[in-house]
């Protein structure tokens, strides 16, 4: 006798509570083959879908539950947003989905939220200012809508009306931990547009150690140690440059972009992006997943992991890049910390070339310290630590050029914004391209950027950024110090 569908809804909602994902998309797949009509199940099967990596599958449930008339329709709406966005980089069908949530209920904060970020990534200031304010003429309270619109607001004098409304809601008594970070970062980077530096820096650092208090016991600490031992790992499982070919019949790898957070990234991204023969991948969380998933733990494990495995890995990741950009010529890769994984690109992918983007270490880790970044990156809330991560980033990156010269390349922020084409041209040239103008009108591209840095890369080249430090002389005086110490 088969099970019955009660039977076979509870073993797919303890598979999905249990976090066994890959069982619970079955238990739900096998579900819905025998009750399609459960709008539920289907929204349960979509989050487990795109969990396991399948965008479009996740969409084509999530419309099933819509059509079977699932209750909160919103939500789905907001869902499929956020997969068009994030996973598949199609912001357009994602503003028609948010425009559809909130058809359905005007009022609903998230798909608001969600509409105001999608305008910042795609260089809409106005627009994404104006959601923000209608969030908070629905809640005046909304801690996260305010701290946005700070966020993307143009502040250059003490008696900004902005500033004021940052004090008044950071005086109350009932915020959350989290809030009071997110209304911080606001008030110090509004401080900072107006020249009040003392100020700002004082409102970053309470910001920061609300962040740590809202990371909640045993966490949001950085760890000196550990982080030196996974450096020593990292060049232990890598002490030999691969010799091998590129697979044949697969198409070339994008240029991997890396470096410290707020290093310059995203300008250099920004820029290649405007030369007529490259596309922007951004943020792409394909070797990451990758290290977490298929080769954990890693490093330890990769030494045992068969070549026909890594081969297929490989075709795997281009395989992803093919779906998700079919029109790219050369794409890059722009995820910071991929500085970890060089070793690992250039086993993948032997014909791979990596940017290494440096810049001023006390510009580089005032700019972290002023940005609020997520738990898990605990060594941004103190100015000490940020020292100590950026050192650790620079002994692998020395690691990974001596293994590839000619393949790792290191592009300084500040040269480049001194002198633009004298830096870029001979880059230019190492990944086979020609000179092209546009790359210097960067500011004028029509793409997402999903970045913090969505509204530097939105102006000219400028170079007010270097040498920001100069402003927090007595506060970086002791990381000064110390970075001259260690340089040694």
């Amino acid at each position: 006798m088969s099970e019955s569908i009660e039977s076979l809804l509870g073993q797919a909602a303890q598979l999905r509570r249990a976090g066994r994902t890959m069982e619970a998309l079955a238990a739900y797949e096998r579900l819905l083959a025998r009750a399609p009509y459960l709008a539920d199940s289907w929204f349960n099967l979509a989050l487990l879908q795109r969990k396991a990596g399948r965008p479009d599958a996740a969409l084509a449930s999530y419309k099933q539950a819509l059509d079977r008339g699932i209750s909160e329709p919103e939500e789905v709406h907001l869902n499929r947003a956020v997969i068009l966005s994030d996973d598949l980089r199609r912001e357009a069908e994602a503003e028609t989905e948010l425009t559809a949530a909130l058809a359905r209920n005007p009022r609903y904060v998230p798909a608001l939220l969600n509409l105001g970020n999608l305008h910042e990534d795609r260089g809409r200031r106005a627009d994404a200012l104006a959601v923000y304010e209608r969030i908070l003429a629905l809640d005046p309270g909304n801690p996260d809508a305010l701290a946005r619109a700070a966020g993307v607001s143009i502040v250059s004098r003490p008696d900004d009306p902005m500033i004021a409304r940052l004090r008044q809601a950071l005086g109350r008594p009932d915020l959350s931990p989290a809030d009071r970070a997110a209304l911080g970062f606001g008030l110090g980077r509004a401080l900072d547009g107006a020249g009040e530096h003392d100020a700002a820096f004082e409102a970053y650092a309470a910001a920061n150690h609300a962040s740590r208090v809202a990371a909640g016991p045993g966490r949001g600490r950085y760890d000196h140690a550990a982080q030196e031992a996974q450096v020593d790992a990292l060049i232990a499982a890598f002490p030999e440059p691969w010799l091998g070919q590129p697979q044949e019949g697969v198409r070339s790898p994008p240029v991997f972009i890396c470096g410290m957070f707020r290093s310059g990234s995203t300008l250099l991204e920004q820029v290649l992006a405007s030369h007529r023969r490259v596309t922007a991948g951004g943020e792409l969380d394909l070797l990451p997943a990758m290290v977490r998933t298929a080769l954990s733990p890693y490093p330890r494990s990769f030494a045992a992991t068969p070549p026909e495995r890594l081969d297929a890995l490989a075709r795997q990741y281009l395989d992803t890049l093919a779906a998700t950009f079919p029109e790219a010529d050369l794409l890059t890769d722009k995820r910071p910390d991929n500085w970890q994984h060089v070793g690992l690109i250039k086993r993948l992918f032997p014909d791979a070339k990596i940017i290494n983007t440096v810049r001023d270490p006390l510009d580089n880790a005032l700019s972290v310290f002023f940005l609020h970044l997520d738990h898990g990156m605990a060594y941004a809330l103190d100015l000490m630590d940020i020292g100590h991560y950026l050192r650790q980033q620079q002994r692998l990156m020395a690691h990974w050029k001596a293994l590839y010269p000619d393949d790792v390349i290191d592009f300084d922020y500040d040269a480049f914004v001194a002198d633009p084409r004298a830096q870029l041209e001979p880059l230019l040239g190492a990944l086979g391209l020609d000179w092209d103008d546009n790359c210097l009108a960067f500011h004028q591209l029509d793409n997402a950027v999903k970045t913090a840095s969505v509204w530097q890369v939105r102006e000219p080249l400028y170079q007010r950024a270097s040498g920001r430090s100069r402003h927090y002389e007595r506060q970086l005086a002791p990381l000064k110090a110390w970075l001259a110490e260690t340089g040694r």
